[in-house]
């Protein structure tokens, strides 16, 4: 039967003696955190003489090492000894080197030089990281474009059912929970608009400040940024899932490429939703504001849906329509890339989706602003 850990104290020439015996072993767990804390509380030079112990492990050193340190914590000069068999020594040499490393506490820097160079070493992890998910990001994109191109190439690649099944996911049941929000904004728009512009008694350009506003900018922009929380953030679960699980693994091992059967079938679903869920908002938003012009504007409905006639033009409705499939692509493609990106945890999984929808609403905005000054260059 193994003989379980001991500490024998005694005294010689240099100080505190205490001989450790038996086997220090991880089987000797209750016994190994007692014997941890079991220091001398006063003195001042403590050797821990290593000769006797029987066999040891990781767990064993462990509590040794921490023997020492709480002797040290103490105010004593304390270490570790293996003083009569040297080739004992050496053969567990990298075991005691190994565990000390790994208790090691790096200390805290304060100084302005150690600041300074922290802040660039995280900027320059924040630029690699900029640069290849740049690199991952345009991947991505070209695998698409080839998945999508043998798609049409081969009609019977394209997973036509998965993507119907996702255009109601992300289409038909995203429908009233959108209406709502921007029916709400519509109303929220025109009432301060009427607030504000009767002031100056014209209270008639309210109509045209909120449809010019929804059919170019406040629709678009709204729908995309739900889309983005609402479907971007279940892409990349599903998707990062999937990687968990090692599912897209197993694709891959069975000759499926992942972005053709996972993947381009749920963006192909976003890209046509979100202009169709475009329309169904900026529907919604003008019926808000038409509410609000008659109910606190004194404004008849024959009246606003004149001055609705004269301000809405086919360029604006297409200026909104352009931008939201570019939108939902970009929004598709970071959720899918982001989900590729989740390891084997769960906290990388709530990350991803986190980045996921950070992300995808920081490049709609980028892209609203790109296309104002495309459109602005081209006269629309």
């Amino acid at each position: 039967m193994a003989a379980g850990p001991t500490l024998r104290a005694s005294q010689d020439a240099s100080g505190e003696l205490m001989n450790a015996e038996g086997d220090w072993t991880a089987a000797h767990t209750a016994d190994l955190e007692r014997l941890a804390h079991a220091a001398p509380p006063h003195a001042r030079k403590l050797t821990i003489n290593l000769d006797s112990i029987g066999r040891l492990d990781t767990f064993g050193v462990w509590a040794l090492e921490r023997l020492r340190r709480s002797a040290v914590e103490a105010g004593a000069q304390a270490r570790l000894a293996i003083q009569q068999d040297q080739r004992a020594k050496d053969a567990r040499e990298d075991l005691f080197a190994g565990v000390a490393k790994a208790l090691e506490r790096q200390p805290v820097r304060t100084g302005r030089g150690d600041v300074l160079g922290a802040a660039m070493r995280r900027a320059a992890r924040g630029a690699q990281a900029f640069v290849e998910d740049c690199a991952a990001f345009l991947d991505l994109v070209g695998r698409l474009t080839f998945c999508f191109w043998q798609g049409l190439r081969h009609p019977e690649r394209m997973r036509l059912r998965s993507a119907v099944h996702h255009l109601d996911r992300t289409g038909t049941r995203a429908t009233p929970i959108i209406a709502l929000m921007t029916f709400l904004i519509g109303c929220i728009i025109a009432q301060q608009g009427f607030f504000h512009f009767q002031r100056f008694g014209a209270t008639d350009y309210v109509v045209d400040l909120v449809t010019i506003l929804v059919l170019r900018e406040i629709g678009v922009l709204l729908v995309t940024i739900m889309v983005a929380g609402r479907s971007g953030s279940a892409y990349t679960a599903e998707i990062g899932s999937m990687k968990m699980r090692e599912e897209i693994d197993a694709l891959r091992t069975m000759g499926l490429d992942p972005v053709e059967y996972l993947i381009l079938p749920r963006i192909l679903a976003l890209t046509v939703a979100s202009p169709l869920l475009t329309i169904v908002g900026n529907g919604a938003a003008l019926f808000g504001a038409g509410v609000v012009a008659w109910a606190y504007g004194d404004m008849s409905p024959a009246v606003y849906m004149e001055r609705l006639h004269e301000a809405a033009s086919h360029i604006d409705l297409e200026v909104g329509l352009i931008k939201a499939p570019v939108m939902a692509f970009v929004i598709g493609a970071v959720a899918a890339l982001e989900g590729l990106k989740v390891q084997g945890s769960a906290e990388s999984l709530g990350l991803g989706a986190t980045a996921s929808v950070v992300r995808s609403i920081f490049f709609v905005i980028v892209l609203d602003g790109i296309f104002a000054v495309l459109f602005a260059a081209v006269g629309m």
